[in-house]
């Protein structure tokens, strides 16, 4: 599943200036799990975050350049935030500062107060506990509303420079609500625009790069995999990869010889855009056919309109179907596109091949989902693509359904 939606290639207006950057963060932070958290949440919500564990750091951070937002942590051990404090009204940052603690502490209070009369841009004190709704609500008028235009940069440059990275997005069972997999998502951390999603870097499948792209996505799976092991246990991954990647006769069995050597891998699954496989049925089923051989699934991803080309196929050897998300979003209430959603679905069964429902963002288009027998749920109402870090801190939470308002 590649998120592609476009926007206009404009300067957009925002709280912290006329400029095609993203807004920067500083965490004062010195306790590494609360900055992971804090820096995390923040990345995801559009800002370039960068930790600062010392007096030292924070002040190299601004002569570097003033940050948009300074989030200041209770939690944080040897650092005072008086000295905090003043250290910024010192250097004249023109930036606005979270406090984050107990709402009546009197640490809190009298920061605030010190903040205040030091002539700094005091937020409203972000309350312990708190969600990343909690937070974004604080700093939203900071946060971009749209995402950046594309930056000039190519592949080439990002793979050379290292910018490219894997996100990964929970797959949940739709009859247990508990986590069954995830989605590794390609993603570029750009050193001015923070992170890019990939409509904006993405080269074509027939530009010269898209291979050294996907044995990118191939390499890193099987690390952040490691990772995962290590950290939270085994998961089950799909990554994303052209048809095109298999005309090469060498190219599943060079996949398969990239395997982690662990016994709790379970092999991997491979999603192709379902146009491309009806576009080219034998090389399709040639591939799948390869790829069960040696512990890979094929699923067809964003098979909408060309189901009814799949359902004339007598030999299926495709593992997994996923519902185009634009036949899953707003299927609660529009008749046709649950009806086309509940074909594909008795299609699958037939064939004794899984469902999954893609971009599911309202708990009413999840129980029409689960009420035509989809058999996982993927979307923003269980959880939003996460680096390999945060995803390994959540994936042994149990999903709550909750509302996408």
């Amino acid at each position: 599943m590649i998120d592609n939606t476009r926007h206009d290639d404009t300067i957009s207006e925002t709280p912290f200036g006329k400029r095609k950057l993203k807004p920067r963060a500083c965490v004062v932070e010195s306790k590494q799990h609360v900055q992971s958290l804090l820096c995390d949440t923040l990345e995801e919500q559009g800002f370039i975050p960068h930790a600062c564990p010392t007096l030292e750091t924070l002040e190299a951070s601004l002569r570097a350049g003033f940050p948009d937002l300074v989030v200041v942590s209770f939690s944080m051990n040897g650092i005072a935030m008086p000295d905090t404090l003043n250290l910024l009204a010192a250097r004249g940052c023109g930036g606005q500062v979270l406090l984050i603690g107990p709402r009546s502490a009197p640490a809190i209070v009298a920061a605030r107060e010190l903040g205040e009369q030091l002539g700094l841009g005091m937020l409203p004190v972000l309350s312990t506990p708190f969600s990343d709704r909690d937070l974004h609500a604080c700093v939203a008028t900071l946060a971009p509303v749209e995402p950046p235009p594309p930056p000039a940069v190519d592949v080439a440059e990002a793979l050379g420079a290292g910018w490219l990275e894997l996100w990964y997005q929970p797959k949940i069972d739709a009859r247990s609500l508990v986590l069954s997999g995830a989605e590794a998502l390609i993603r570029l951390r750009h050193p001015n625009w923070g992170i890019v999603p990939p409509a904006y870097f993405l080269p074509d499948k027939d530009d010269p790069h898209f291979r050294a792209l996907s044995n990118f996505v191939i390499g890193r799976v099987f690390e952040d995999w490691r990772y995962f092991v290590a950290k939270s246990g085994s998961i089950h991954i799909s990554i994303n990869l052209p048809l095109a990647f298999f005309h090469d006769a060498s190219a599943v069995d060079d996949l398969r010889s990239q395997f982690p050597d662990h016994p709790a891998f379970d092999g991997l699954t491979v999603e192709v855009d379902g146009s491309e496989v009806v576009q080219n049925l034998p090389l399709a089923l040639d591939t799948a056919q390869r790829l069960r051989f040696h512990n890979i699934a094929f699923s067809i991803d964003d098979v909408g309109t060309e189901w009814p080309a799949l359902a004339a196929l007598d030999q299926f050897p495709f593992s997994e179907i996923k519902l185009d998300r634009a036949f899953v979003d707003g299927s609660a209430a529009g008749r046709l596109k649950r009806s086309v959603c509940r074909q594909i679905v008795d299609m699958a069964k037939s064939h004794g091949v899984k469902t999954v429902a893609e971009g599911v963002e309202s708990r009413e288009d999840f129980f029409a989902m689960h009420g035509i027998g989809v058999d996982f749920i993927q979307g923003f109402l269980f959880g939003k693509p996460m680096t390999t870090r945060n995803f390994a801190r959540t994936s042994r939470q149990r999903p709550s359904l909750v509302s996408s308002a």
